[in-house]
Parts: structure tokens; C-alpha cells; sequence
């Protein structure tokens, strides 16, 4: 073998294991499914949905300029509106395709977060708590593997496609919740191939060569971090093995889907997390970048929501054919919206007193508008939904259990949502 194909090779292995197939020799983290205290008895409602695709606007998605369009033309500068067959919701004319599927979407427009800055307004969403030096908390889909545990144990039960590296992961929970980061969704999964010139006989040579070596370590300190580094390898192996590995080859798919998608990132990380799911994969989080329109939002915001309307609406297509879309929750969510006010630069501001989030399948309601904002899209009307209650919201459908209690190692007790309130009139 070449030294830079065993380097990238010895690399997946490690990557594997420590960001997502449940073992990490440096966590000294202990495992909670037994610390359970407060409320650890609470009851669960029934689950609507079993797996979630998780799509994110980072930078903060204009709700004026997608889901919450309004009449006045000094607000909605050149964007315009369209009508849907769902009375009392127009979208705006960025989202032509979504808004012929209005009849699956439960628009949540009152939507009110108590961060105005990006990294605490993303940290937050993802996790309902605010950022601590002491803590990291745990994004849903840790919680959702908490509870509920893989789904097919060859495969990781948590992924991210796009940019991760702010992502806070699994938190204070152990490794194995931690989700697997695919970057680009047309490369795959890097390194998982056995290379040429490798055959099953030598590569099993040398890992039980490896563990002869690590043999004394191991039996001088017989402690379970050190055991996981061995079991790391065992699950990194059985996914290299696994005829699942083909859920991250894209080149399956035909080029006439892959064009409905978008020949983007984002669209081809839709057609990723439809192809995870259909594995197994309960939790998958699209990242789609580039919604931080301070300068020429009228610019930037119809690319994008291009670009969202055709993976999205593709992604909702194909999940109602396939018959997943009722157990599938599909969420779009950002850190907070857009000021009504256009500043001098053509953009607009940070605006996290009102912005809008989207709920579909899953036992949602469709064709649902919950909440609504005055007639600038500046101020929520009636009573906000707050980052926790959207959160709540998911986990709800998911049959997590809202009140019980989990204890992070220094002995500080969370809640999935912490403690926030599903809004029950979006299921059906």
C-alpha cells in the first residue's frame, strides 16, 4: 500500500469511529441513559414521525423575502407575491415551486428568539439553550439516538451535509451520538473503499498485527475509554462492509433527479438525506449558507430561495412517492429574520423578534399558517413561538419524552427542549 493511501486510510478509521460511530478514546464522558433523575419517568406522547430532514438557512433567512410576503412596497422592495391554493398563505414570487405545495406545509410565522447575533442564534436553535464557556449542549438529533438508538446499526444515526464546524454536535452527550460531517454529498464517504491492491486477508493481517501491538496498553489499563479505541475499529470496519455504504453514492441516482434537486450543494445534500433516510439514518441536517444579506439582499435572496425551492419541493416529491413523507419530519428552520426596514446598502438587518420557521409531513397538518406578524413583518401578532416551543415541537413528533431529565457530567440537569411547549395544533 502507498504511505498516502494507509495515512487517509488509518484517518477514516479514526474519524469514523471518534465523530460517529460510538467510541472516542479521549472522551471520559459517562454514558446517561442511567442518569436519568427528575422526571425520568415521564411519559411519551405517540411518535408521528421516526426520522427527521433537518434543512438549515444559515445566516439568517429573510422571512419577508419567502414565507411571510407582504402589501407594502417600501418592505418588500422589488419581491413580490404569490398565491396558493391554502387560504391566508401567499409566499413570495422567490418560491414558485413550494408555493404549488403549499397544501404540505405548516408555516410557523411567529417565530420570536432571544439571539441577535449569528453564532448565539445558531447555537441556540440547534440546541434551545443559550452558549456557556462551562457546557456544550447536545443538538436533536443526539437527543433523538438518545432515546431511541440507531436504527440500522451499520450506519451513523446522525449526519450533517454542508458545514458543520459550528455545529455543537452531541454535546455533553458521549461520541457516538455525534453526527458524521459529509461536506461535499457528491464525493461520498471519503476513504471507506478497500484500495487497490488490498485484499480482505491482508487488510485483517495487519489490524490484528495492530491489536497484538496495543495489547499490553490495553492490559495495563483495562478501562473503558481505552477499550472503546479497540471497539472504534469494529464499527468503522462493519460500515466499510456494509452494502449500506451505497446510501452516499450519489452516482446511483439519475441525472434527471439530480436536476430536479439543483446541481448545488444544497440540492445534492437533499438528494443525500433522501437516500440516508431510505437506509436508515434517523437524523439528517442540510446546510444551505449565504442568507447573511446586510448588502444587496435583493441580489442574494432570490439565488438562494432559488436554490431552496427546487430541493425542497423535489425532497417533499419524492418522500410523498416513495411513501416516507408521513413518518418524516422535514424542518426548515434559521437563526432569526430580516428587518422590514432596507438599509443603505440594499440589505437587511438582524431581526430576531420575528422570523419564520416550516414544518411538513411527519403527521404535520399541511396547508397550516400558525402565528403571523403586523403589517411590516416587524412584530409578532398574538403569542410568540419561541426557539424552545419549536424545538419542543419536534421532539413532540418524535415521541421524545419533553420532561425527563438528563445530567450532563457536572451534574446539571436538561431537557430535550428545555422544558418548552410543542404547539400541539400543527399534527394532525
Amino acid at each position: 500500500m502507498k504511505p498516502d493511501t494507509d495515512l487517509s486510510r488509518r484517518h477514516f478509521l479514526d474519524r469514523a469511529a471518534k465523530s460517529f460511530l460510538g467510541v472516542s478514546a479521549l472522551s471520559a464522558l459517562p454514558r446517561l441513559s442511567g442518569a436519568a433523575g427528575a422526571g425520568a419517568s415521564a411519559a411519551r406522547q405517540v411518535a408521528t414521525a421516526k426520522r427527521v430532514v433537518y434543512l438549515y438557512m444559515a445566516g439568517g433567512m429573510s422571512h419577508l423575502d419567502t414565507f411571510d410576503p407582504k402589501v407594502d412596497a417600501t418592505v418588500m422592495g422589488p419581491t413580490g407575491k404569490l398565491r396558493t391554493k391554502v387560504d391566508g398563505l401567499e409566499l413570495a414570487d422567490n418560491l414558485p415551486l413550494l408555493a404549488r405545495r403549499a397544501d404540505k406545509l405548516a408555516v410557523v410565522r411567529s417565530m420570536s428568539s432571544t439571539q441577535g447575533a449569528h453564532k448565539q442564534g445558531d447555537y441556540f436553535m440547534h440546541t434551545s439553550y443559550e452558549i456557556r464557556s462551562s457546557i456544550r449542549h447536545p443538538a436533536m438529533g443526539a437527543w433523538l439516538l438518545k432515546f431511541n438508538g440507531r436504527a440500522n446499526p451499520s450506519l451513523p444515526g446522525n449526519v450533517i451535509v454542508g458545514n458543520g464546524s459550528t455545529h455543537p454536535g452531541a454535546g455533553f452527550f458521549e461520541a457516538s451520538l455525534s453526527p458524521l460531517t459529509i461536506r461535499n454529498p457528491e464525493a461520498g464517504l471519503q476513504n471507506s473503499a478497500m484500495p487497490s491492491g488490498m485484499t480482505e486477508a491482508r487488510f485483517d493481517f495487519h489490524r490484528s498485527l495492530a491489536e497484538k501491538l496495543d495489547a499490553p496498553f490495553v492490559e495495563r489499563y483495562d478501562q473503558k475509554n481505552v477499550r472503546a479505541y479497540s471497539d472504534m475499529y469494529d464499527d468503522a470496519v462493519r460500515l466499510m462492509r456494509s452494502k449500506d455504504l451505497d446510501a452516499f453514492d450519489l452516482s446511483r441516482e439519475p441525472d434527471g433527479i439530480k436536476d430536479r434537486y439543483g446541481r448545488n450543494s444544497f440540492g445534492q445534500g437533499c438528494l443525500l438525506a433522501r437516500r440516508l433516510l431510505e437506509h436508515g439514518v434517523s437524523f439528517v441536517e442540510v446546510s444551505l449558507g449565504g442568507w447573511d444579506t446586510h448588502n444587496a439582499n435583493f441580489l442574494a435572496t432570490p439565488g438562494q430561495a432559488s436554490m431552496l425551492d427546487s430541493a425542497f419541493a423535489t425532497l417533499l416529491d419524492e418522500l410523498e412517492r416513495r411513501g416516507l413523507l408521513d413518518e418524516t419530519l422535514v424542518v426548515l428552520a434559521t437563526e432569526f429574520g430580516r428587518t422590514p426596514e432596507i438599509n443603505v446598502n440594499e440589505g437587511r438587518d438582524h431581526h430576531p423578534q420575528a422570523f419564520t420557521c416550516v414544518l411538513a409531513g411527519g403527521g404535520v397538518r399541511g396547508g397550516t399558517v400558525h402565528g403571523g406578524t403586523d403589517e411590516r413583518g416587524a412584530r409578532i401578532l398574538g403569542t410568540p413561538v419561541k426557539v424552545q416551543d419549536f424545538n419542543a415541537t419536534i421532539a413532540y413528533a418524535l415521541g421524545l419524552p419533553l420532561d425527563q431529565v438528563l445530567y450532563s457530567p457536572s451534574m446539571r440537569p436538561f431537557t430535550v427542549a428545555d422544558r418548552g411547549q410543542p404547539v400541539v395544533e400543527l399534527f394532525s
